[in-house]
Protein backbone atom coordinates (compact mmCIF):
# COMPACT_ATOMS: atom_id res chain seq x y z
CA UNK A 1 0.00 0.00 0.00
CA UNK A 2 1.38 3.56 -1.26
CA UNK A 3 1.48 6.32 1.77
CA UNK A 4 -1.37 8.31 -0.69
CA UNK A 5 -3.33 5.65 0.13
CA UNK A 6 -3.27 4.87 3.70
CA UNK A 7 -4.06 8.72 4.09
CA UNK A 8 -6.81 8.41 1.45
CA UNK A 9 -7.78 5.52 3.89
CA UNK A 10 -7.68 7.24 7.23
CA UNK A 11 -9.84 10.41 5.30
CA UNK A 12 -12.34 8.16 4.20
CA UNK A 13 -12.79 6.66 8.14
CA UNK A 14 -13.20 9.75 8.98
CA UNK A 15 -15.64 10.93 6.70
CA UNK A 16 -17.76 7.85 7.76
CA UNK A 17 -17.79 8.88 11.22
CA UNK A 18 -18.93 12.03 10.21
CA UNK A 19 -21.66 10.56 7.99
CA UNK A 20 -22.44 8.31 10.95
CA UNK A 21 -22.94 10.97 13.65
CA UNK A 22 -24.73 13.78 11.61
CA UNK A 23 -25.39 12.66 8.06
CA UNK A 24 -22.42 15.06 6.72
CA UNK A 25 -20.52 17.85 7.42
CA UNK A 26 -17.62 19.49 6.87
CA UNK A 27 -14.33 19.20 8.76
CA UNK A 28 -11.77 21.84 9.09
CA UNK A 29 -8.74 20.26 10.53
CA UNK A 30 -4.92 23.27 10.39
CA UNK A 31 -1.41 22.54 10.97
CA UNK A 32 0.64 24.11 13.45
CA UNK A 33 1.68 27.28 13.23
CA UNK A 34 5.37 28.18 13.52
CA UNK A 35 6.86 29.40 16.66
CA UNK A 36 9.47 32.32 17.33
CA UNK A 37 12.44 31.31 19.62
CA UNK A 38 14.07 34.75 19.36
CA UNK A 39 14.53 37.22 17.19
CA UNK A 40 14.97 36.23 13.92
CA UNK A 41 15.06 32.84 14.88
CA UNK A 42 12.58 30.13 14.95
CA UNK A 43 12.08 26.56 16.20
CA UNK A 44 12.60 24.20 14.54
CA UNK A 45 9.18 23.11 12.83
CA UNK A 46 7.05 20.66 13.70
CA UNK A 47 3.86 19.49 12.00
CA UNK A 48 0.79 19.31 14.03
CA UNK A 49 0.03 15.30 14.41
CA UNK A 50 -3.98 15.56 13.48
CA UNK A 51 -2.73 17.33 10.54
CA UNK A 52 -0.67 14.95 9.46
CA UNK A 53 -2.43 11.54 9.90
CA UNK A 54 -4.87 12.42 7.71
CA UNK A 55 -2.23 13.87 5.29
CA UNK A 56 1.00 12.90 4.85
CA UNK A 57 2.33 16.83 5.15
CA UNK A 58 4.58 18.60 7.07
CA UNK A 59 4.75 22.24 5.69
CA UNK A 60 3.28 24.52 7.96
CA UNK A 61 0.61 27.18 7.35
CA UNK A 62 -1.63 24.31 5.84
CA UNK A 63 -5.26 23.30 6.30
CA UNK A 64 -6.84 20.14 5.40
CA UNK A 65 -11.16 20.40 4.78
CA UNK A 66 -13.08 17.53 4.46
CA UNK A 67 -16.19 17.68 2.48
CA UNK A 68 -19.00 14.62 3.36
CA UNK A 69 -22.04 14.74 1.64
CA UNK A 70 -25.04 11.84 2.45
CA UNK A 71 -27.74 10.97 1.14
CA UNK A 72 -28.80 9.15 3.57
CA UNK A 73 -27.69 5.47 3.00
CA UNK A 74 -23.83 6.76 1.65
CA UNK A 75 -21.92 9.81 1.37
CA UNK A 76 -19.33 11.30 -1.14
CA UNK A 77 -16.07 12.88 0.44
CA UNK A 78 -14.16 15.64 -1.12
CA UNK A 79 -10.42 16.80 0.47
CA UNK A 80 -9.26 20.35 -0.35
CA UNK A 81 -5.49 21.40 0.87
CA UNK A 82 -4.81 24.73 1.68
CA UNK A 83 -0.95 25.31 1.30
CA UNK A 84 1.41 27.81 0.89
CA UNK A 85 1.88 29.13 -2.86
CA UNK A 86 4.85 28.47 -4.58
CA UNK A 87 7.49 31.60 -3.98
CA UNK A 88 10.79 31.15 -5.63
CA UNK A 89 12.36 34.27 -3.10
CA UNK A 90 10.88 32.48 -0.24
CA UNK A 91 11.89 29.06 -1.45
CA UNK A 92 15.66 30.49 -2.00
CA UNK A 93 15.14 31.03 2.28
CA UNK A 94 13.46 28.50 3.53
CA UNK A 95 13.12 25.68 1.22
CA UNK A 96 11.39 24.51 -1.76
CA UNK A 97 7.33 24.48 -0.95
CA UNK A 98 5.16 21.50 -2.51
CA UNK A 99 2.41 24.30 -4.20
CA UNK A 100 -1.20 23.65 -4.77
CA UNK A 101 -0.29 22.57 -8.24
CA UNK A 102 1.31 19.60 -7.01
CA UNK A 103 -0.44 18.51 -4.02
CA UNK A 104 -2.99 16.57 -5.23
CA UNK A 105 -1.17 14.00 -7.15
CA UNK A 106 1.75 14.08 -4.35
CA UNK A 107 -0.68 13.64 -1.38
CA UNK A 108 -4.18 11.93 -3.33
CA UNK A 109 -6.05 14.96 -2.30
CA UNK A 110 -8.87 15.45 -4.30
CA UNK A 111 -8.32 19.46 -4.69
CA UNK A 112 -5.43 22.19 -3.62
CA UNK A 113 -5.91 25.56 -3.24
CA UNK A 114 -3.41 28.60 -2.27
CA UNK A 115 -4.04 29.41 1.61
CA UNK A 116 -3.91 32.76 0.83
CA UNK A 117 -7.57 31.79 -0.55
CA UNK A 118 -8.41 30.10 2.66
CA UNK A 119 -11.13 32.62 3.80
CA UNK A 120 -12.61 33.47 0.76
CA UNK A 121 -13.54 29.60 -0.91
CA UNK A 122 -13.98 28.51 3.03
CA UNK A 123 -17.33 30.21 3.29
CA UNK A 124 -18.53 28.57 0.18
CA UNK A 125 -17.16 25.32 1.41
CA UNK A 126 -19.51 26.11 4.38
CA UNK A 127 -22.32 26.90 2.43
CA UNK A 128 -25.51 24.46 3.18
CA UNK A 129 -23.46 22.28 5.68
CA UNK A 130 -26.07 21.39 8.62
CA UNK A 131 -22.72 20.23 10.64
CA UNK A 132 -18.94 21.59 10.80
CA UNK A 133 -16.41 19.70 12.76
CA UNK A 134 -13.13 21.70 13.82
CA UNK A 135 -11.45 22.12 17.23
CA UNK A 136 -13.36 23.83 20.00
CA UNK A 137 -12.02 26.36 21.45
CA UNK A 138 -8.53 26.14 19.87
CA UNK A 139 -7.22 28.91 20.49
CA UNK A 140 -8.54 32.64 20.10
CA UNK A 141 -7.26 33.00 16.64
CA UNK A 142 -9.42 29.81 15.37
CA UNK A 143 -11.83 31.00 17.05
CA UNK A 144 -11.60 34.40 15.35
CA UNK A 145 -11.42 32.93 11.80
CA UNK A 146 -14.35 30.48 12.45
CA UNK A 147 -16.64 33.80 13.67
CA UNK A 148 -15.35 35.43 10.33
CA UNK A 149 -16.30 32.40 7.81
CA UNK A 150 -19.65 31.73 10.28
CA UNK A 151 -20.32 35.71 9.42
CA UNK A 152 -19.22 35.47 5.63
CA UNK A 153 -21.81 32.82 5.14
CA UNK A 154 -24.82 34.07 7.35
CA UNK A 155 -24.55 37.27 5.62
CA UNK A 156 -25.73 35.52 2.21
CA UNK A 157 -29.13 34.19 4.54
CA UNK A 158 -31.20 36.42 2.46
CA UNK A 159 -30.54 34.56 -0.64
CA UNK A 160 -31.31 31.14 0.75
CA UNK A 161 -28.04 30.04 1.91
CA UNK A 162 -27.81 28.91 5.33
CA UNK A 163 -25.09 28.42 7.42
CA UNK A 164 -24.34 24.79 9.95
CA UNK A 165 -26.05 24.92 12.54
CA UNK A 166 -24.20 22.02 14.64
CA UNK A 167 -20.83 22.00 15.83
CA UNK A 168 -19.13 19.46 16.71
CA UNK A 169 -14.93 18.51 18.08
CA UNK A 170 -13.00 16.71 15.74
CA UNK A 171 -10.37 16.21 17.99
CA UNK A 172 -12.76 13.30 19.67
CA UNK A 173 -13.60 11.84 15.99
CA UNK A 174 -9.38 11.56 14.60
CA UNK A 175 -8.25 10.35 18.11
CA UNK A 176 -10.24 7.47 18.37
CA UNK A 177 -8.84 6.57 14.89
CA UNK A 178 -5.01 7.34 16.29
CA UNK A 179 -5.57 4.72 19.44
CA UNK A 180 -5.51 2.33 17.33
CA UNK A 181 -2.15 2.03 14.73
CA UNK A 182 -2.19 -0.05 11.95
CA UNK A 183 1.17 -2.40 10.28
CA UNK A 184 1.98 0.99 8.80
CA UNK A 185 2.21 3.10 11.95
CA UNK A 186 3.40 0.07 13.81
CA UNK A 187 6.18 -0.50 11.38
CA UNK A 188 7.70 2.85 12.22
CA UNK A 189 7.37 2.50 15.77
CA UNK A 190 9.53 -0.39 16.00
CA UNK A 191 12.27 1.23 14.24
CA UNK A 192 11.69 4.73 16.52
CA UNK A 193 12.66 1.87 19.56
CA UNK A 194 15.26 -0.07 17.93
CA UNK A 195 17.14 3.68 17.31
CA UNK A 196 16.19 4.97 20.69
CA UNK A 197 17.25 0.98 22.25
CA UNK A 198 20.80 1.56 19.90
CA UNK A 199 20.94 5.40 21.94
CA UNK A 200 20.62 3.78 25.28
CA UNK A 201 23.45 1.14 24.96
CA UNK A 202 25.58 3.96 23.71
CA UNK A 203 24.89 5.57 27.31
CA UNK A 204 25.98 2.99 28.76
CA UNK A 205 28.75 1.65 27.34
CA UNK A 206 30.24 5.49 27.57
CA UNK A 207 29.31 6.27 30.79
CA UNK A 208 31.91 6.26 33.43
CA UNK A 209 31.96 8.91 36.63
CA UNK A 210 33.81 12.83 36.15
CA UNK A 211 31.20 12.58 32.89
CA UNK A 212 28.16 15.35 33.03
CA UNK A 213 24.78 14.83 32.73
CA UNK A 214 24.92 16.79 29.40
CA UNK A 215 27.22 15.02 28.03
CA UNK A 216 25.37 11.65 28.04
CA UNK A 217 23.06 13.54 26.49
CA UNK A 218 24.78 14.38 23.59
CA UNK A 219 25.62 11.10 23.09
CA UNK A 220 21.96 10.14 23.04
CA UNK A 221 21.29 12.81 20.39
CA UNK A 222 23.63 11.10 18.24
CA UNK A 223 23.00 7.97 18.15
CA UNK A 224 19.10 9.42 17.46
CA UNK A 225 20.21 11.34 14.18
CA UNK A 226 23.39 9.09 13.24
CA UNK A 227 20.69 6.78 12.84
CA UNK A 228 18.39 8.78 10.85
CA UNK A 229 15.80 9.69 13.57
CA UNK A 230 14.12 13.22 12.52
CA UNK A 231 14.07 14.29 16.14
CA UNK A 232 13.77 13.51 20.04
CA UNK A 233 10.12 12.52 21.04
CA UNK A 234 10.71 14.87 23.98
CA UNK A 235 12.99 16.33 25.66
CA UNK A 236 15.74 13.71 27.47
CA UNK A 237 15.87 13.09 30.67
CA UNK A 238 19.70 12.36 32.33
CA UNK A 239 19.35 12.60 36.03
CA UNK A 240 22.16 11.46 38.04
CA UNK A 241 22.00 10.92 42.05
CA UNK A 242 19.63 12.72 43.60
CA UNK A 243 18.08 14.31 40.16
CA UNK A 244 16.34 10.85 39.71
CA UNK A 245 13.84 11.03 41.92
CA UNK A 246 12.62 14.17 39.93
CA UNK A 247 10.35 13.07 37.35
CA UNK A 248 10.87 15.52 34.32
CA UNK A 249 14.41 16.54 34.99
CA UNK A 250 16.19 17.51 32.03
CA UNK A 251 19.69 16.90 31.59
CA UNK A 252 21.73 19.27 33.20
CA UNK A 253 25.47 19.71 34.52
CA UNK A 254 25.49 17.68 37.25
CA UNK A 255 28.77 15.20 37.54
CA UNK A 256 27.99 12.20 37.17
CA UNK A 257 29.80 10.01 40.53
CA UNK A 258 30.87 6.59 41.49
CA UNK A 259 28.27 4.82 43.31
CA UNK A 260 25.40 6.86 42.29
CA UNK A 261 22.22 6.04 39.67
CA UNK A 262 22.27 7.54 36.41
CA UNK A 263 17.78 7.23 35.22
CA UNK A 264 17.91 8.39 31.34
CA UNK A 265 14.16 8.28 29.77
CA UNK A 266 14.49 9.47 26.37
CA UNK A 267 13.47 8.56 22.70
CA UNK A 268 13.26 9.63 19.01
CA UNK A 269 11.35 10.63 16.64
CA UNK A 270 10.94 8.83 13.70
CA UNK A 271 8.96 9.76 10.57
CA UNK A 272 6.09 11.30 13.00
CA UNK A 273 6.36 8.49 15.52
CA UNK A 274 7.81 8.32 19.15
CA UNK A 275 9.75 5.72 20.89
CA UNK A 276 9.74 6.64 24.89
CA UNK A 277 12.66 4.56 26.97
CA UNK A 278 13.78 4.58 30.52
CA UNK A 279 16.90 2.69 31.88
CA UNK A 280 18.49 2.90 34.98
CA UNK A 281 21.99 1.99 35.97
CA UNK A 282 25.15 2.30 38.49
CA UNK A 283 27.58 5.02 37.22
CA UNK A 284 30.37 2.78 37.96
CA UNK A 285 28.94 0.01 36.48
CA UNK A 286 27.96 -2.10 39.92
CA UNK A 287 24.67 -1.64 41.77
CA UNK A 288 25.28 -0.98 45.42
CA UNK A 289 22.96 -3.29 48.09
CA UNK A 290 20.37 -1.19 48.21
CA UNK A 291 19.82 0.19 44.65
CA UNK A 292 20.04 -3.74 43.48
CA UNK A 293 17.31 -4.32 46.08
CA UNK A 294 15.05 -1.26 44.28
CA UNK A 295 15.57 -2.02 40.86
CA UNK A 296 15.42 -5.69 41.11
CA UNK A 297 11.66 -4.77 42.97
CA UNK A 298 11.05 -2.17 40.12
CA UNK A 299 11.78 -4.64 37.49
CA UNK A 300 9.49 -7.24 39.16
CA UNK A 301 6.68 -4.73 39.16
CA UNK A 302 7.17 -4.12 35.46
CA UNK A 303 7.12 -7.79 34.62
CA UNK A 304 3.58 -8.28 36.39
CA UNK A 305 2.27 -5.08 34.54
CA UNK A 306 3.73 -7.02 31.11
CA UNK A 307 1.87 -10.21 31.58
CA UNK A 308 -1.09 -8.74 32.46
CA UNK A 309 -0.55 -6.03 29.41
CA UNK A 310 -3.25 -8.20 27.11
CA UNK A 311 -6.88 -7.35 24.70
CA UNK A 312 -9.80 -7.93 27.18
CA UNK A 313 -8.15 -6.45 30.26
CA UNK A 314 -8.13 -2.71 30.97
CA UNK A 315 -5.80 0.07 31.06
CA UNK A 316 -5.91 0.28 34.69
CA UNK A 317 -4.86 -3.52 35.30
CA UNK A 318 -1.12 -2.88 34.47
CA UNK A 319 -0.94 -0.44 36.78
CA UNK A 320 -2.88 -2.30 39.65
CA UNK A 321 -0.43 -5.11 38.84
CA UNK A 322 2.58 -3.15 39.50
CA UNK A 323 1.62 -1.57 42.10
CA UNK A 324 1.16 -4.48 44.50
CA UNK A 325 4.75 -5.53 43.31
CA UNK A 326 5.82 -2.07 44.33
CA UNK A 327 3.96 -1.69 47.50
CA UNK A 328 4.82 -5.00 48.51
CA UNK A 329 8.35 -4.10 47.68
CA UNK A 330 8.21 -1.05 50.14
CA UNK A 331 6.76 -2.88 52.80
CA UNK A 332 9.83 -5.59 52.39
CA UNK A 333 12.42 -3.01 52.95
CA UNK A 334 10.57 -1.07 55.75
CA UNK A 335 9.71 1.73 53.78
CA UNK A 336 6.35 1.33 54.83
CA UNK A 337 5.05 0.66 58.38
CA UNK A 338 3.00 -3.13 58.22
CA UNK A 339 2.60 -2.61 61.49
CA UNK A 340 1.33 1.33 60.65
CA UNK A 341 -0.90 -0.07 57.82
CA UNK A 342 -1.90 -3.54 59.04
CA UNK A 343 -1.66 -4.93 55.27
CA UNK A 344 -0.93 -4.52 51.81
CA UNK A 345 -4.44 -3.93 50.76
CA UNK A 346 -5.14 -1.24 53.17
CA UNK A 347 -1.45 0.64 52.16
CA UNK A 348 -2.70 0.62 48.34
CA UNK A 349 -6.30 1.71 49.53
CA UNK A 350 -4.96 4.58 51.80
CA UNK A 351 -2.15 5.83 49.24
CA UNK A 352 0.64 5.52 51.51
CA UNK A 353 2.92 4.41 48.25
CA UNK A 354 2.46 7.45 46.47
CA UNK A 355 5.45 9.53 48.89
CA UNK A 356 7.76 6.89 46.55
CA UNK A 357 5.86 5.66 43.70
CA UNK A 358 3.15 8.80 42.42
CA UNK A 359 3.01 8.08 38.17
CA UNK A 360 0.81 6.04 36.60
CA UNK A 361 2.16 2.96 34.79
CA UNK A 362 1.59 3.18 31.53
CA UNK A 363 0.28 5.88 29.15
CA UNK A 364 -1.03 5.56 24.68
CA UNK A 365 1.98 6.04 22.58
CA UNK A 366 2.07 7.20 18.90
CA UNK A 367 2.60 10.38 17.11
CA UNK A 368 2.87 11.60 20.78
CA UNK A 369 4.57 10.69 23.64
CA UNK A 370 1.86 10.72 25.54
CA UNK A 371 -0.32 10.20 22.67
CA UNK A 372 -4.46 10.93 22.32
CA UNK A 373 -7.12 8.96 23.17
CA UNK A 374 -9.74 8.22 25.87
CA UNK A 375 -8.53 6.20 28.71
CA UNK A 376 -12.23 5.73 29.69
CA UNK A 377 -15.07 3.97 27.48
CA UNK A 378 -17.26 6.17 26.41
CA UNK A 379 -20.38 6.39 28.38
CA UNK A 380 -22.16 9.49 27.48
CA UNK A 381 -24.74 8.57 30.56
CA UNK A 382 -22.63 9.47 32.80
CA UNK A 383 -19.47 11.92 33.87
CA UNK A 384 -16.07 11.14 33.52
CA UNK A 385 -15.42 9.99 36.86
CA UNK A 386 -17.94 7.23 36.50
CA UNK A 387 -17.06 6.02 32.77
CA UNK A 388 -14.77 2.29 32.97
CA UNK A 389 -11.84 2.07 32.19
CA UNK A 390 -10.75 1.51 28.21
CA UNK A 391 -10.94 -2.14 27.20
CA UNK A 392 -7.41 -3.05 25.64
CA UNK A 393 -7.30 -3.81 21.92
CA UNK A 394 -4.88 -4.85 19.61
CA UNK A 395 -3.52 -2.57 17.74
CA UNK A 396 -2.93 -0.29 20.76
CA UNK A 397 0.83 1.02 22.35
CA UNK A 398 1.22 1.79 25.58
CA UNK A 399 3.73 2.10 27.48
CA UNK A 400 4.91 0.21 31.04
CA UNK A 401 6.82 2.34 33.00
CA UNK A 402 6.77 1.51 36.99
CA UNK A 403 9.70 3.55 39.13
CA UNK A 404 10.75 4.09 42.64
CA UNK A 405 11.48 7.30 44.01
CA UNK A 406 12.92 8.12 47.97
CA UNK A 407 14.03 11.14 48.35
CA UNK A 408 15.44 11.95 51.81
CA UNK A 409 13.40 12.49 55.39
CA UNK A 410 12.88 10.61 58.64
CA UNK A 411 10.60 8.47 57.34
CA UNK A 412 12.99 6.54 54.58
CA UNK A 413 15.90 4.60 55.95
CA UNK A 414 18.80 6.89 54.57
CA UNK A 415 20.91 3.83 52.87
CA UNK A 416 18.00 4.26 50.54
CA UNK A 417 18.09 7.90 50.21
CA UNK A 418 17.99 9.84 46.49
CA UNK A 419 18.08 6.27 44.58
CA UNK A 420 15.10 7.42 41.89
CA UNK A 421 14.38 4.01 39.51
CA UNK A 422 12.52 3.91 36.45
CA UNK A 423 12.20 1.04 33.90
CA UNK A 424 10.26 1.77 30.60
CA UNK A 425 9.56 0.06 27.79
CA UNK A 426 7.15 0.27 24.44
CA UNK A 427 4.40 -2.17 24.30
CA UNK A 428 2.02 -3.14 21.19
CA UNK A 429 -0.97 -5.22 22.04
CA UNK A 430 -1.51 -8.14 19.87
CA UNK A 431 -4.22 -11.25 19.81
CA UNK A 432 -1.73 -13.12 22.47
CA UNK A 433 -0.66 -10.63 24.44
CA UNK A 434 1.62 -7.82 24.11
CA UNK A 435 5.22 -7.35 22.39
CA UNK A 436 7.93 -5.50 23.53
CA UNK A 437 9.58 -3.34 20.84
CA UNK A 438 12.04 -1.50 22.66
CA UNK A 439 13.92 -4.27 24.48
CA UNK A 440 16.93 -4.13 22.27
CA UNK A 441 18.67 -2.27 24.94
CA UNK A 442 18.93 -4.71 28.31
CA UNK A 443 16.44 -4.45 31.28
CA UNK A 444 17.85 -7.01 33.69
CA UNK A 445 20.71 -5.50 36.80
CA UNK A 446 23.13 -8.26 35.55
CA UNK A 447 22.85 -7.95 31.77
CA UNK A 448 23.50 -4.03 32.51
CA UNK A 449 26.49 -4.80 34.84
CA UNK A 450 27.97 -7.19 31.81
CA UNK A 451 27.49 -4.58 29.41
CA UNK A 452 28.72 -1.75 31.21
CA UNK A 453 31.78 -4.66 32.68
CA UNK A 454 32.78 -5.59 28.58
CA UNK A 455 32.99 -1.67 27.38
Amino acid sequence: MNKNTIYQNRRDVLAKKIFTKTGGGIAVISTAPEVSRNRDSQFPYRHDSDFYYLTGFEEPGATLVIQVVGNGKSYQLQSHLFCRPKDPERELWDGIRLGPEAAPETLGVDFAHSNRDLDQKLSALLAEQDAIYIRLAESAEADRRLRHWMKQVRSQVRSGINPPSEFHDVEACIHEMRLLKDAHEIGIMRRAAAISARAHIRALQLCKPGLLEYQLEAELLHEFRNSGAQSVAYNSIVASGANSCILHYRAGSNELRSGELCLIDAGCELDGYASDITRTFPVNGRFTSPQRALYDITLAAQEAAIEITKPGNTFMQPHEAALRVLTQGLLDEKLLSLSDLGSLDNAIETGAYRRFYMHRTSHWLGMDVHDVGSYHESNEDSNNTDKPWCILKSGMVITIEPGLYIRPGDDANEQFWNIGIRIEDDAVLNDSGCELISRGVPVKADEIEALMKNT
